[in-house]
């Protein structure tokens, strides 16, 4: 059923949800939104990041140490 929505479905939905909440609620909403992809997008580098940073700290030299003279 969803599958033949068409522009014209998605057009008479967006002016039935801009006529019931009105421009500024609907503004307002997407600011919300966008600032909650950024915080999440921000999160997800930090983990990351810190993920990286504790790998390179578990990074063990093995090498043995009569090959380290050598370098």
């Amino acid at each position: 059923m969803l599958n033949n929505i068409g522009l014209p479905g998605l057009l008479l939905i967006a002016v039935v949800v801009l006529v019931l909440f009105g421009r500024g609620k609907i503004s307002s909403l997407m600011g919300e939104v966008g600032k909650g992809i950024t915080a999440f997008k921000k999160g997800v580098k930090d983990g990351t990041e810190e993920l990286e940073d504790q790998m390179a700290q578990d990074i063990k030299d093995v090498t043995p140490a009569e090959d380290k003279d050598k370098a």
